[in-house]
């Protein structure tokens, strides 16, 4: 049997000598403006779970993930909105003879269907990973070339979002081969969020609202507070990456400025609120990278903070952002749909120091009296008119909502 493309091009031949006898000028596919590309309704809210990589890296198995899904399950971070248990790189065998991927049997014996059942009946979403290029960063099988065999797999295995890294890519267009995954996706039959880790070389909130639910700002996070590190960068640097890019997020379009590293003991506890505190407030996804099977209560209080999960989760869907910066000490705003406003007192100095905050920089009236209420604290502080002050240590924050 000839391809399929040859009648393709017969029938399209015919069709063109019709027009012509027929004295109407042809017009070509090619012509015609393709339809307007939409969003997949997904991720209305940023995507809140848990990935393995910043913890575990490619020693991964199924044990791992069980464990994990079952501490999410029982120790309060499922009820806090932590659903997705999302496995990084490393997961993955050889393609088999067909071209379909297939798992590493030595640490996934009971595959990964089963491993996605098992999280989906504690409560759970699955996710898993893969890459736009020949090979993953860890060298395994990557999707170029296998896009709409993967995304089926996928939907077969019950996969509900999907990472998707950006190393052995060589010359290919970032915007034509995340688009061409996002097709696959939808075409699988699945609703399956997804995750773009281009690293933000592309500048994927340019182009990317209705290709995918979330892009990396920049380049991989690592568990210290500033500078760069390797390929890596500290808090710091990644925050003054991502907050510029502030109007380009909203439900269903987020800015990511990478997983979270809350435990993994690189830094203060003063130093993590701050990084989880900016996070919720630039609308960031929040996925955790610790053990969340064996944490301490400082990480626990930080991660499961729900007065700070909710300025993150917050309907109205706006990033939050610099307002004021007088060097080490900073102001930080996010509007809420309620009306008000989650403010952020940060401290990069090395000393503790006075931030105060004028209502006349978060767009309210001088005169205006609103309650406000400290989120690490737990306390409402009471109404107040016109401004707010508070000391701040040494690379932290002070955060509070206020309301009208």
């Amino acid at each position: 049997m000839p391809p399929l493309h040859k009648h393709r091009g017969a029938l399209l031949l015919a069709s063109l000598l019709t027009l012509a006898l027929a004295g109407a000028p042809p017009v070509l596919a090619a012509d015609k403006e393709p339809p307007p590309r939409v969003a997949n309704g997904l991720a209305k809210t940023p995507p809140m779970g848990w990935n393995s990589w910043n913890k575990f890296a490619c020693n991964i198995d199924e044990a791992t993930v069980r464990r994990i899904a079952d501490a999410m399950a029982s120790n309060g971070m499922k009820d806090a909105g932590y659903e997705y248990v999302v496995i990084d790189d490393c997961w993955h065998g050889p393609r088999d003879a067909g071209g379909f991927i297939t798992y590493d049997a030595k640490r996934f014996p009971s595959g990964i269907k089963a491993l996605s059942d098992y999280v989906h009946a504690k409560g759970l979403k699955f996710g898993i990973y893969s890459d736009a290029g020949r090979l993953t960063c860890g060298g395994r099988p990557g999707s170029q070339g296998h896009e709409f065999q993967d995304a089926k797999t996928y939907a077969e295995w019950g996969v509900d979002y999907l990472k998707y890294d950006w190393c052995s890519t060589g010359t290919r267009n970032a915007e034509e081969a995340y688009t061409l995954m996002a097709d696959a996706l939808r075409e699988s039959g699945r609703d399956i969020v997804f995750s773009m880790c281009e690293w933000g070389t592309a500048k994927p909130w340019l182009w990317a609202a209705n290709v995918g639910n979330l892009w990396r700002t920049t380049g991989d996070i690592t568990d210290k507070w500033d500078g760069k590190h390797g390929y890596s960068l500290g808090v710091l640097p990644i925050v003054d990456a991502n907050e510029p890019l502030h109007p380009f997020a909203g439900p269903g379009h987020w800015n990511d400025p990478d997983m979270l590293e809350v435990g993994n003991g690189g830094l203060t506890d003063t130093e993590y609120r701050s990084h989880f505190s900016l996070w919720a407030l630039m609308a960031a996804p929040l996925i955790a990278g610790n053990d969340v099977a064996n944490m301490d209560e400082a990480t626990r209080a930080i991660l499961l903070n729900k007065a700070v999960i909710a300025v993150n989760q917050d309907p109205l869907g706006v990033q939050g952002r610099r307002v004021r910066d007088d060097g080490d000490l900073e102001v930080w705003s996010k509007p809420l749909a309620d009306g008000g406003r989650a403010v952020i007192l940060f401290n990069r100095g090395a000393e503790t120091k006075p931030i105060a905050v004028d209502w006349t920089e978060l767009g309210y009236p001088a005169t205006l009296k609103a309650g406000v209420r400290d989120l690490w604290a737990h306390k409402d502080l009471g109404k107040m008119t016109g401004r707010f002050s508070a000391n701040v240590p040494s690379h932290g924050v002070v955060m509070v909502t206020l309301r009208p």
